[in-house]
């Protein structure tokens, strides 16, 4: 439990996929953005992980409707 750095390596491995197989503004790489930006989060590195979610919701803003819940801020 609590193996950041291990997950972070993992999610960061995953979304080198998502970006090859995906388009650029698919929701699956938000949510990859956003898992990547929760481990920095719990990790103590808050402006990195707000990088993460800042590139989470350029995404989502683009990809889904106005009033979808995973644009609530």
């Amino acid at each position: 439990m609590g193996d950041y750095s291990k997950a972070l390596e993992f999610y960061e491995k995953s979304h080198k996929i998502f970006e090859k197989a995906l388009p650029p503004n698919h929701p699956s790489l938000a949510s990859s953005y956003n898992n990547i930006g929760l481990v920095y989060y719990n990790m103590g590195g808050y402006s990195k992980a707000l990088e993460f979610y800042e590139k989470s919701h350029k995404i989502y803003s683009k990809a889904l409707p106005p009033n979808h819940p995973s644009l609530a801020l």
